[in-house]
C-alpha cells in the first residue's frame, strides 16, 4: 500500500541545515547588521505587550509603596509624638525648676536675713490634723537642729522646731493656735504677745489694753525677748483694731507676712554669741 504523505528529509538533516540557518543568520547580523530594521519593528510591535504585562507589578509596586510610606509616616508620627510629650514634660520640670530656683534666691537675698548661722531646709510632709498647724522638715538632730529653734523664710517669721529626730524635724506654726510669740510695733516700740489663731491668715494680740496706741497697718517684728527669736523679724501686719467698752481688752488681729498655704523652703536659724549674751541664753518659753 502506497503512503498518503511521501517522506521528507530526515530528523538529524533537518537539524544540520536549522542549525546551518542560524549560524549563517547570527553571522550576517553580526558582521553586516542585516536585520536591524527588523529587530526595530518587532520591538515596537512587542513594545505594549512589554507594558501591558508590567501594569499588573507596577500598581504591586505602587501600593507597596502607597502602604510603606503609610506605615512609615505613621511609625514617624508615633515617634513624634513621643518626643513631644518628653520634651514637654522637660518644659514643666524646667519651670519647677526656675520657680524653685527663684525661691531659694528670694531665700537667701532677703533682707530680713542677717549674720546669724542659717540652714535651708525643705518640707517634707503636712499635718494633716485640722486643729495643728505643724510641718516636717528634712533636717535633724544630726543637723544640729535643737528643740525650740527659730524657723524663718524670706518673709518673716515661720515658727520654732517643735521635735527633734536624727534626720527630720517637726515645726510649729506661727498661726498653730498653742504658739506664742513676744512683737512689737515698729512704729512706736510697743511691746505685746501675738498668739496664732488656727486659721492660715490670721494671729491675734493677746490682753492689749484699748488705750494702747496699735494701728491698723502697723507692721510687728520680733521683740527678742524671750530668748527665742532674735529680734527685728518681720511677723504680721495689723488688719482690725476693735474694743467694746465692756471688756477690759481690745480685740486686734493680724495677718501674718508669711503665706502658710506656700511653705517649700525654710531656713534654719541659730542665734549668734551676741544675742544669746544680750537674752541670758535660750529659755524654754516664749
Amino acid at each position: 500500500m502506497k503512503p498518503i504523505f511521501g517522506r521528507g528529509p530526515s530528523l538529524q538533516l533537518r537539524l544540520f541545515l536549522a542549525i546551518l540557518l542560524s549560524v549563517s543568520l547570527m553571522l550576517a547580523d553580526s558582521r553586516l547588521d542585516a536585520f536591524a530594521n527588523i529587530r526595530y519593528l518587532l520591538n515596537s510591535a512587542i513594545a505594549p505587550l512589554q507594558y501591558a504585562a508590567n501594569i499588573p507589578r507596577a500598581m504591586l509596586d505602587n501600593v507597596s509603596g502607597q502602604l510603606s510610606s503609610h506605615q512609615q509616616l505613621l511609625a514617624e508620627n508615633n515617634s513624634l509624638k513621643r518626643d513631644i510629650l518628653v520634651q514637654q514634660s522637660d518644659v514643666l520640670l524646667l519651670e519647677q525648676l526656675k520657680q524653685e530656683n527663684k525661691r531659694l534666691r528670694d531665700l537667701l537675698g532677703s533682707p530680713f536675713i542677717r549674720d546669724e548661722r542659717k540652714m535651708i531646709t525643705e518640707v517634707m510632709a503636712v499635718d494633716s490634723d485640722p486643729y495643728s498647724h505643724q510641718v516636717m522638715i528634712d533636717k535633724g538632730r544630726t543637723d544640729g537642729v535643737y528643740e525650740g529653734q527659730p524657723v524663718i523664710n524670706d518673709k518673716g517669721i515661720v515658727g520654732q522646731v517643735s521635735y527633734v529626730g536624727a534626720h527630720n524635724s517637726r515645726v510649729l506654726l506661727l498661726i498653730d493656735p498653742t504658739h506664742g510669740i513676744p512683737v512689737q510695733v515698729v512704729r512706736n516700740d510697743i511691746r505685746v504677745i501675738a498668739s496664732g489663731s488656727g486659721q492660715i491668715d490670721q494671729i491675734q494680740l493677746e490682753h492689749v489694753p484699748s488705750s494702747t496706741d496699735i494701728e491698723v497697718g502697723d507692721l510687728l517684728v520680733t521683740s527678742g525677748l524671750g530668748g527665742r527669736y532674735p529680734e527685728g523679724y518681720p511677723v504680721a501686719n495689723v488688719t482690725e483694731f476693735s474694743f467694746d467698752n465692756k471688756r477690759p481688752f481690745a480685740q486686734i488681729k493680724a495677718r501674718p507676712t508669711v503665706q502658710f498655704d506656700r511653705l517649700r523652703y525654710l531656713l534654719l536659724v541659730w542665734p549668734t554669741p551676741q544675742e544669746l549674751n544680750n537674752t541670758g541664753g535660750l529659755s524654754d518659753g516664749l
